[in-house]
């Protein structure tokens, strides 16, 4: 949906049609006239160079004036989208023969009900973040769209929440039963992560995730002013790397000002490489990784992959956070998500060796145990094994 699987991302047939592109359905919904242009056009909308274009500038993307479009989507064959919703369902009758439809996220369950029509399988949601999404858009499409989703959610056959925290959440939002939303952790395949006790190396502090203020990556930056204020901490790096969208370019350049101000230029490290083994580099190169989220999250995989390397994590009291630590052992939360509360909690486990040492261990160890993908995907697997036998 959206947009194509580029070669480097999967190896995967190419007679495998896009639906919903994401050039076409943006220009559908806002301008009635294209909704009536012929098919050579909508082809051209499709074509690989003009979705990969449009791909480029997906981070770009936000909720504020997609409402109406997020609001047809939920309506499914009652939206603005019908026409693409029965090409996509009829190609999936007709192509492929599955036993379940797993729905990525219920901002997309108006898909539900065709489905179910056509395809007559069970139909299965992910959860993660979606209050994020609707929670950005203008107050009065808010109350509209936990409506439409509440209704929409009578068509799955059963939810999975990426964390318990998160299950609380939609269930409350959506009008949930308990019977019908389960919890399976994301997972990891820790082998592909290389272990180094932290104690072992530099005593510097990571941050991994994209720059932006709502990940708090600004909140990062000012607990590390104020951790160099105290000159026990002068051998301290910040390494800083996931990357950013044109949106981010502006609060980015104020941090960098804000860095030099401080004079701190050479204790900050911006790495470029954040997939493959660059991301494995960085790992190598600090002994703590936090990404301070204003809001929390549903999750958060960073903390599983900075665990799996030997890493601890450092988190505020919010989302899923406080779950996800207390189930690994490898790391610390802190209480208010403040500059001067992150300095202090670094400042502990800088200062504390055997401490450092210890959440490493846990941090792997928790991670073998309690995020194997192995064990989550068998997870699923039960599910979907249950609701067939059902």
């Amino acid at each position: 949906m959206y947009l194509p699987l580029f070669a480097d991302e999967h190896d995967i047939t190419t007679d495998i049609p896009v639906f919903y592109g994401a050039v076409s359905i943006y220009l559908k919904q806002l301008y009635p006239i294209f909704r009536k242009a012929p098919k050579w056009f909508d082809k051209i909308l499709n074509s690989k160079p003009l979705l990969k274009l449009a791909a480029s500038m997906a981070g770009s993307t936000n909720a504020k004036g997609l409402e109406e479009m997020t609001e047809s989507m939920l309506l499914g064959e009652e939206g603005k989208q019908r026409e693409e919703l029965e090409r996509m369902v009829d190609w999936i009758a007709e192509h492929c023969k599955p036993d379940i439809i797993h729905i990525s996220n219920a901002l997309l369950l108006g898909l539900a009900h065709q489905i179910k029509e056509k395809v007559k399988v069970p139909v299965v949601c992910s959860l993660q973040d979606e209050d994020v999404w609707v929670d950005a858009m203008e107050p009065v499409f808010q109350k509209q769209i936990w409506i439409l989703m509440h209704e929409k959610s009578k068509d799955v056959d059963a939810f999975i929440s990426v964390s318990n925290f998160f299950a609380d959440i939609m269930k409350e939002k959506m009008s949930l039963p308990d019977e019908k939303v389960h919890s399976i952790y994301l997972g990891v395949d820790y082998e592909d992560y290389t272990y180094i006790n932290a104690a072992e190396k530099p005593r510097n502090v990571g941050y991994l995730s994209r720059m932006n203020h709502e990940n708090g990556f600004d909140i990062v930056v000012n607990a590390f002013i104020e951790l160099k204020k105290n000159p026990e901490f002068g051998d301290v790096n910040l390494v800083v790397t996931g990357g950013s969208t044109g949106d981010d370019t502006k609060y980015i350049r104020e941090l960098k000002k804000r860095i030099k101000r401080n004079r701190l230029e050479p204790h900050v490290e911006f790495y470029p490489e954040f997939e493959g083994e660059g991301r494995h580099d960085f790992f190598k190169k600090v002994s703590v990784v936090s990404v301070p989220v204003r809001n929390g999250e549903a999750f958060g995989m960073y903390l599983l992959e900075s665990m799996a390397s030997g890493v601890p994590v450092v988190q505020p009291a919010l989302g899923a956070f406080p779950e996800i630590i207390e189930k690994s052992k490898g790391g610390i939360i802190y209480k208010k998500n403040t500059p001067e509360d992150l300095a202090k909690a670094w400042s502990d486990l800088l200062n504390n060796k055997k401490q450092l040492a210890e959440l490493s261990r846990q941090a792997v160890s928790g991670v073998k145990e309690n995020f194997d993908i192995r064990i989550q995907s068998g997870n699923i697997i039960r599910l979907y094994k249950s609701l067939l036998n059902n």
